[in-house]
This record gives structure tokens, C-alpha cells and sequence, in this order.
């Protein structure tokens, strides 16, 4: 049985006649006939009693008539439906990032994706690498932006490296500590540290290489919180003083609210953000639409941390030659 048979029989019953029918449907009148005697064969039961010529329901086909109509409308609607996630219109996407992320892009992300395709049903997570990777792997989502090496120990992912971090300390503005050059790390111990974001173990560890400090490294703050609108808030809001990378605190040093300190050694540590998902996997063209989102973001912060030059710390002046003694 297949719907094009249904629509033959729905065809009859609403006509009245073979003749009407087989016009409707584009076919001779003996091939609507073997398609309606197929269909009762394949049900097993007559749908129409033949008498002078014209074909009256059985009590079978007007039990049927209605289930038919539901198959053949689900298998329009159907077909409906994939047409409009082919187009991007419709469709379900569930994706992840990081906090440091997700507060300046999700939202706009969101509206941006629902006002092209109003069909579409989203549903976010934020949380660290490590949470997201596992989502992914639990195949509870399509897609996270996050620390691409999580990938690399899995050979079912992929990931598309979009933006490569620079890290920094940062504070509020006016702090004390605040243009002065060639900070220590003992210097910034005097105040609240902050550890934020996401960091893994060779992040820690390379941290705590650089400014000497013991490992397990959290001893050595007063508070940790991957949540990025609290670190905004804490820093914003006394004189502690938190390490991150540039994309988290970007708005606010737009804002003028916090400045990068000039802390020796620089913060060299190493993290590519970028899309992590699985490989050789059909998505909808929706989750293309969000990729090009997330390029274009990563794109325009690159450009804007060039344009601040936050990448490199404050210049320090050029030493004075001395001058020649005069003689």
C-alpha cells in the first residue's frame, strides 16, 4: 500500500464515480481500477460493491475512508515539513558555549535565528568545555563553541577553529593598581584574585609556572565562578582583580568599566575557541545559518581586540639614550 493508492480510493469515494475519479487523478480509467483492486488485495477486504457500472463503499471504505485521509494528509504534511527544513525555515537545534561567550552573543545569536526562521525550535546550554563535550557526545546537542582540543581525543568530531584567545588581569577602572607598569605577582595578591571562566589542567598548570604559585592554583583566589556576569560584577564593583581571556571581558573594556593590567610575565596561555561537532553528520541548513553567526562574531571580535590592541600589553616608553659626555 502507498499514499498515491489512498489518494485514488479517497478520489472515488468523494466523486462518486470512476470516470470523475480518474480524471482528477490523470489516469485511464482501467488503471484507476487495478490501483483501487491492489488496494483491497493489500487490505484484504472489497472497499467497493461494482453494480451497473458504478461503485458503491462497503462498509469497509467508509470504516477507512477517515484513517485514509489522516495518512495521506501526514505524508503531505510531512513532505511540508521537510521542504521547510531544507529551506531553514523549520527544524529543532540544540547548541552550546561557554559563559565567557554566551554573554555578549547568545541572545543576539537567538533573535538573529528566529527572525529568519520563526519555525525554528532552539534550546541553548551554558556551561564549560568539558559539560559541553559530553552533550555532544550524549548526542544532546548539534553543536557547541567552545575549547577545540576537546575534540582531538575523539575521532567522531569535528571542530572548525574560529578565534584564537589572548589572556589577561583585569580590573576596574581607577583601580589602584591601574597604569602601572611591570606588575608582580605579589603585587596583585594584595587584592581579591578572581579565577574565572573556563581553565583545564595544563592552563592551571602553565598559570601557576609563571607567577610561581603552589598547585591546587584555586587556593591562591578567593573566589572561582565560571559565570561571567559575576566576575563583570565583582570586578566592576571592588578592587579584585581576575585573569580571562580578552573575548569575556571585551565588553566591558569597551565600556571603559575595566582596563588590563601590565602584569610581568604576560598571561601566554594557550585556547582556540571554535565549533565542535560531530563528523560526517547530516544537519539542517539552519545550523549552517548559526555557523555563519558565530564566524561572523568571532570575526568582528578579532578585529575589535586588533583595534584595542589587546592582544599586546601598554608599550612601555622607549629608554632615554644618554647622551655623550661632552668634552
Amino acid at each position: 500500500m502507498n499514499t498515491r493508492q489512498l489518494r485514488h480510493f479517497l478520489a472515488v469515494m468523494d466523486l462518486g464515480s470512476i470516470a470523475a475519479a480518474a480524471e482528477q487523478v490523470h489516469l485511464s480509467q482501467p488503471a484507476l481500477s487495478r490501483s483501487l483492486r491492489a488496494l483491497e488485495d493489500e487490505l484484504r477486504v472489497p472497499l467497493f460493491d461494482r453494480q451497473e457500472r458504478r461503485l458503491r463503499p462497503t462498509p469497509y471504505a467508509l470504516a477507512y475512508v477517515q484513517r485514509a485521509r489522516r495518512i495521506v494528509f501526514d505524508e503531505r504534511e510531512g513532505a511540508r515539513s521537510l521542504a521547510l527544513m531544507r529551506s531553514g525555515d523549520l527544524g529543532s537545534m540544540a547548541f552550546g558555549m561557554g559563559s565567557s561567550i554566551a554573554y555578549t552573543l547568545l541572545g543576539p545569536m537567538v533573535l538573529q535565528l528566529l527572525a529568519a526562521a520563526p519555525g525554528l525550535r532552539l534550546e541553548t546550554l551554558v556551561q564549560s568545555s568539558d559539560v559541553l563535550l559530553a552533550a555532544l557526545q550524549r548526542e544532546q546537542l548539534d553543536f557547541f563553541v567552545g575549547d577545540v582540543r576537546t575534540a582531538e581525543a575523539d575521532g567522531k568530531l569535528s571542530a572548525e577553529p574560529l578565534y584564537r584567545c589572548t589572556f589577561g588581569w583585569f580590573a576596574r577602572a581607577g583601580h589602584p593598581l591601574a597604569g602601572r607598569a611591570g606588575l608582580v605577582m605579589d603585587e596583585l595578591r594584595r587584592y581579591p584574585l578572581i579565577m574565572s571562566g573556563y581553565a583545564d589542567e595544563s592552563l592551571l598548570r602553565r598559570m601557576a609556572a609563571l607567577y610561581g604559585l603552589s598547585l591546587p592554583l584555586q587556593e591562591h583566589f578567593s573566589a572561582s565562578t565560571n559565570d561571567v556576569a559575576t566576575v563583570l560584577t565583582l570586578l566592576g564593583s571592588s578592587d579584585a582583580i581576575a585573569p580571562s581571556t580578552d573575548v569575556a571581558m571585551i565588553s566591558a573594556l569597551r565600556a571603559g568599566t575595566l582596563q588590563r593590567l601590565d602584569v610581568q610575565p604576560a598571561l601566554d596561555l594557550e585556547l582556540t575557541l571554535g565549533i565542535v561537532r560531530h563528523a560526517g553528520r547530516t544537519q539542517i541548513p539552519a545550523v549552517e545559518q548559526a555557523f555563519q553567526v558565530l564566524r561572523a562574531h568571532f570575526a568582528a571580535v578579532k578585529a575589535e581586540v586588533a583595534a584595542q590592541r589587546l592582544p599586546g600589553l601598554p608599550r612601555r616608553p622607549a629608554p632615554r639614550r644618554k647622551r655623550p659626555a661632552e668634552g
